[in-house]
C-alpha cells in the first residue's frame, strides 16, 4: 500500500511538473515582445488633449526680464517646466507655451478660448496661465480686450495662485 501511494505521488508530481512546463513554454519570452516590426503596423486612433511645456525667463519681480520673448534669454535664465505648479512655485513672469503632446483641445481649453472672444489663442492662454506676478494677474481690468483675456484665464487656470484677484478685477469691470 505504501508503494502504491509513493508511486501515485511520484506520478502526480511528474504530471504537475510537465503541466507547468507546458504552460510556461507556450508564453512568449520578454525579449520576443521587442519586435518593432509588429508595432509599426499599428496606427494610433483617437485624440488626446493638448499638453504644454513652458519655457520661462525672468523672475516675478522682473529683475531678470530683459527681452520681449523668453527665447531671447540674454542672461541665461530660461528654464523649461512641465507643470503649471512648478512654474508658479518658481514665480516666473515671462513664459511661452510649447506643445509637447496632444492633438485636440479639451472641453475646458475650448471654453476658455471661446471666453476670450478672439483676444487670445490657446498657446497665449497657456503661457499667461504659467506666469505669476505679472499682468494681467496683478493689474486691474480696464478695457474690453483685457476683460476678454481675463475671462479666458479665469476659465483656463482654476488653480492659479492669483485667479481670485483676476476674477475680482473682472467682476468689478463688468459691474
Amino acid at each position: 500500500m505504501i508503494t502504491v501511494r509513493r508511486a501515485l505521488a511520484a506520478v502526480v508530481v511528474v504530471l504537475g511538473a510537465a503541466g507547468l512546463t507546458a504552460c510556461t513554454t507556450g508564453q512568449p519570452e520578454p525579449e520576443d515582445s521587442l519586435d518593432t516590426a509588429a508595432r509599426s503596423e499599428v496606427s494610433a486612433t483617437g485624440s488626446a488633449p493638448i499638453v504644454f511645456a513652458f519655457v520661462c525667463s525672468g523672475a516675478a519681480d522682473g529683475s531678470t526680464d530683459s527681452g520681449d520673448e523668453p527665447s531671447d534669454d540674454p542672461d541665461g535664465t530660461a528654464e523649461t517646466y512641465t507643470t503649471y505648479a512648478a512654474v508658479w512655485e518658481a514665480e516666473r513672469a515671462d513664459c511661452r507655451a510649447e506643445r509637447i503632446t496632444g492633438t485636440e483641445m479639451s472641453a475646458q481649453q475650448r471654453a476658455a478660448v471661446r471666453a476670450t472672444d478672439g483676444a487670445a489663442t490657446l498657446e497665449e492662454l497657456a503661457a499667461t496661465c504659467a506666469e505669476r506676478g505679472a499682468s494681467p494677474w496683478r493689474d486691474g481690468v480696464s478695457t474690453p480686450e483685457q476683460a476678454d483675456l481675463a475671462a479666458g484665464l479665469v476659465a483656463y487656470c482654476p488653480g492659479h495662485p492669483d485667479r481670485d484677484r483676476l476674477q475680482e478685477a473682472l467682476t468689478a469691470y463688468r459691474g
